[in-house]
């Protein structure tokens, strides 16, 4: 960025390139209790840590997953019943869909989708946690 035009240079770099990975990703709640049972309890997620009743984060990787109720940064208001605000993808190995899939089932989990091999070189499983929003397991296949 050029420092007296505020524009970019030539190169067209952004300071954003810097950025190399999601380090967190929030899910904002609207039933705390049955997101924390889901992601506890149905997917076996680690809790890493609870910072408050109203933020915890599980431990995925390298990354973490949050559940937090909207408030400091964003009061919006929750995204209506019945429309999911985001889509997270979680990879394993081919056989551990169906195993992902039978787990679910087991603990009361509709499948949106059962595992299924895609055009595309996946093979997937989709699902929806107890706010609505869109979960996939995948493996490449």
């Amino acid at each position: 960025m050029d420092e007296q035009t505020g524009q970019r240079d030539k190169r067209g770099r952004s300071p954003f390139s810097a950025i190399r990975a999601i380090d967190y990703t929030v899910i904002f709640v609207r039933d705390m209790a049955a997101m924390r049972r889901f992601y506890e309890d149905v997917l076996a997620f680690p809790l890493l840590r609870e910072l408050s009743p109203n933020w915890i984060e599980y431990g995925l990787g390298g990354n973490t997953l949050a559940l937090a109720r909207p408030s400091r940064t964003a009061a919006d208001a929750p995204t209506p019943a019945g429309s999911a605000s985001l889509q997270l993808a979680f990879k394993v190995s081919a056989a551990e869909v169906d195993q992902c899939a039978d787990e679910l089932v087991r603990q009361g989990v509709a499948l949106l989708s059962p595992p299924t091999d895609q055009s595309f070189g996946h093979r997937t499983l989709f699902f929806r946690d107890p706010d609505g929003n869109l979960l996939e397991v995948f493996a490449d296949i």
